[in-house]
């Protein structure tokens, strides 16, 4: 059997799908299974053990009936069998239509006329769920299995080696995702958590637990939230000029970083692709969210801990909830 799922989104989309195609190889091991995801999220598939092949098409670009027929004619020539259809756009159903793949799945609601298979689509629930329930037509009904990665034995290496560079030894360590959220306050976004407000954090941290280091993920362009002088640019130190000794880690792939997420003792984030990295590793996580509701990003686990602004901001969120959440858990 050949399966193509239709998968836009980003890469923390990709990974709470992860558990829809790690059951369907599972039920269906013979199956050849390939995605057609965005460009940006085409670096999800390093760590997933069950995809033969990524195809890329940028689903939100202004794409003309030109692009989506040069799809339409790649899709066809695979002869797939089945396909899976993650988003609910009438234009994507009509897609899939045109393709001639007999069997056609995907959500109840717009374009669900072009479809063989047209699931409820029950939003509540935890997203990888929503998007497990999308098995329905293959007979797949059992409960949604937990996320995993795959990571590859180079990245594992890589993390050791990091580790041992860091000075980072049995102790474990705390491992801090901030600085993608300080470059979203940065695009307007309310998904930031304060930079004093981490600082506060590390403090109590390093105070109570001298010998547990905290380590931070650097993103590519996160040099001020993490270790350059600020010269001006904001009112607050870094991280570096603040805590001078903490961990500084530079991951320049999805397997490596899974591989130091995997590695900590503790993970805090906020909500991010590490975030679902850091569920799929099984690292005790504490995750900060804003105005999303925790219950459909984080699974039913006492590993992963949710703290949700009361105001729907998530700089409401003080470092004292947080500190109290570390502390008790």
């Amino acid at each position: 059997m050949r399966v193509v799922a239709l998968v836009p989104g980003s890469i923390g989309d990709q990974i709470l799908f992860f558990a829809t195609l790690d059951d369907l190889k599972r039920y269906y091991p013979n199956a050849q299974i390939d995605v057609v995801v965005e460009p940006r999220s085409k670096a999800a598939y390093r760590v997933s053990k069950s995809v033969h092949e990524v195809l890329t098409f940028d689903y939100k670009d202004r794409n003309s009936l030109a692009d989506w027929g040069n799809l339409v004619g790649t899709i066809r020539d695979r002869e797939y069998d089945a396909a899976i259809a993650v988003g609910q756009s009438w234009l994507v159903g009509l897609f899939l239509w045109l393709t001639g793949i007999p069997v056609r799945i995907g959500y109840k609601g717009k374009g669900s006329v072009f479809l063989t298979n047209a699931i409820p689509l029950k939003s509540s629930q935890y997203a990888a769920a929503i998007y497990h329930d999308l098995l329905q037509p293959f007979g797949i009904n059992s409960p949604c299995p937990e996320l995993a990665v795959n990571v590859p034995k180079p990245d594992i290496e890589w993390a050791q080696r990091e580790q041992k560079r860091l000075g980072v030894h049995e102790t474990g360590y705390i491992l801090i995702n901030g600085a993608s959220s300080h470059l979203a306050l940065a695009d307007g976004l309310d998904t930031a958590y304060p930079m004093e407000n981490w600082q506060q954090i590390i403090q109590e941290c390093q105070h109570k637990q001298p010998d547990m280091p905290v380590m931070v993920i650097q993103g590519c362009d996160d040099e001020q939230f993490v270790g350059l002088p600020t010269g001006g640019r904001s009112p607050w130190p870094s991280l570096l000029e603040s805590s001078p000794d903490i961990k500084v880690t530079k991951p320049d792939d999805i397997g490596k970083l899974a591989a130091i997420i995997g590695g900590a003792s503790l993970m805090l984030s906020t909500d991010s692709m590490p975030l679902q990295l850091s569920v799929a590793v099984q690292t005790y996580t504490i995750a900060l969210f804003g105005s999303t509701d925790p219950a459909k990003l984080l699974p039913k686990s006492d590993k992963f801990l949710a703290i949700k602004s009361p105001t729907g901001k998530m700089a409401d969120i003080s470092p004292q909830t947080v500190l109290e959440k570390i502390w008790s858990g």
